[in-house]
């Protein structure tokens, strides 16, 4: 099936490559303020690394490249992915920059209340760049998993992306969650055409409708696929509306559907008891690629998406470990009208009777 990456000649092979910063994040103790919240928890964030871990939990062999500070807070990351069963091996350490950290609220990302402190600027990630993170030194893999957040990081980060995007002979299936955060961005007004320009280099691309209208000005699924007719599978996320996935009918590694046939699936989001929305868009992506990786059927791709992402908002985190393979896969299988019924609240990934119909 189009979108579908090959297996390499190696069994033994990583089956996705995750490159991107990763943080060490401070979670707070209660909801409130940045300023009054008494505490923090000590965490991890990233997208990549949030794509990797999920996806080594699930049971894949994925690796995580990136750079952090040669500090205890680089420490803690590698310590911390690596624990998910995640190939750091290709991780730097730089002496001269530190590792990024962050604070946030407790609050839905999307709301006016939500509070992000950053403490990125000049880290060792940021200097990522195709002199010190060159291609043919990446792990093999399958799969190339990137997201805008890089491209936002600084120039050096930028040309990375812009390297391991372009067309090559034996390039692997390139993943690309836009991801677009526009406080990120030093020059807000080149964010927007940035992104499209990296996307239209992906072979599978995630973006949200909300994004796409805040970053480009672009309303709808289908405006979203006309902008982008490159990728062989685009993925547009619809929140709580669930997702619309359009996947070209050509075969090959960059199939398009400019001057072809189009396959339009709109599978239904679950409904859910929310702890806390983030990490759901990472968890999503790697739900989706752990069935792009078994080659299933484009609507089970999108529900083990929203299962995936389902298991992280009924925790307080960005990481949790997903529902057993074979149980989501039953859960997968049901007919559209049990898929409807479902509702996951706390706890459902570890016990069947917390899976509940209205």
């Amino acid at each position: 099936m189009s979108g579908t990456p090959a297996r390499t000649d190696a069994e033994t092979a990583t089956d996705v490559v995750c490159l991107g910063e990763s943080m060490v994040t401070f979670l707070p103790s209660r909801p409130g303020r940045l300023a009054d919240v008494p505490s923090f928890g000590r965490g991890i964030g990233g997208a990549e690394s949030n794509v990797a871990c999920a996806l080594a939990a699930a049971g894949h062999r994925a690796a995580w490249v990136s750079r952090v500070g040669a500090d205890g807070f680089g420490d803690h990351l590698v310590d911390a992915i690596s624990a998910y069963g995640v190939d750091t091996s290709a991780v730097r350490r730089d002496p001269a920059r530190p590792t990024g950290i962050y604070f946030r609220t407790a609050t839905d990302r999307g709301t006016d209340v939500h509070e992000v402190a950053y403490y990125r600027a000049g880290s060792a990630a940021s200097a990522m760049s195709p002199a010190n993170v060159p291609y043919d030194a990446l792990p093999t893999g399958r799969v190339l998993h990137l997201s805008g957040i890089t491209a936002a990081l600084s120039a050096d980060c930028l040309a990375l992306l812009h390297e391991l995007t372009a067309p090559r002979p034996g390039r692997p299936l390139v993943s690309f969650d836009v991801n677009h955060r526009p406080g990120l961005w030093r020059d807000a007004d080149a964010s927007p055409g940035v992104l499209l320009d990296l996307a239209r280099r992906a072979d599978l691309v995630f973006v949200g409708e909300d994004e796409a209208e805040e970053a480009w000005g672009i309303v709808g699924a289908e405006a979203i696929r006309a902008a982008l007719p490159e990728p062989a599978v685009l993925v547009v996320k619809r929140g709580a509306d669930g997702a619309t996935v359009f996947s070209g009918l050509r075969p090959g590694p960059r199939s398009s559907i400019a001057g072809g046939a189009d396959v339009v699936t709109d599978v239904p989001a679950l409904r859910v008891d929310v702890v806390a929305p983030v990490g759901a868009g990472d968890a999503f992506a790697a739900g989706f690629l752990s069935a792009t990786l078994r080659g299933l059927p484009v609507r089970d791709r999108a529900r083990h998406g929203h299962l995936m992402a389902a298991a992280v908002l009924t925790v307080p985190g960005d990481l949790t470990d997903p529902p057993a393979r074979d149980r989501a896969d039953r859960l997968v299988a049901l007919d559209d009208a049990a898929w409807g019924t479902l509702r996951l609240g706390p706890g459902w990934t570890g016990d069947d009777t917390e899976v509940r119909t209205p």
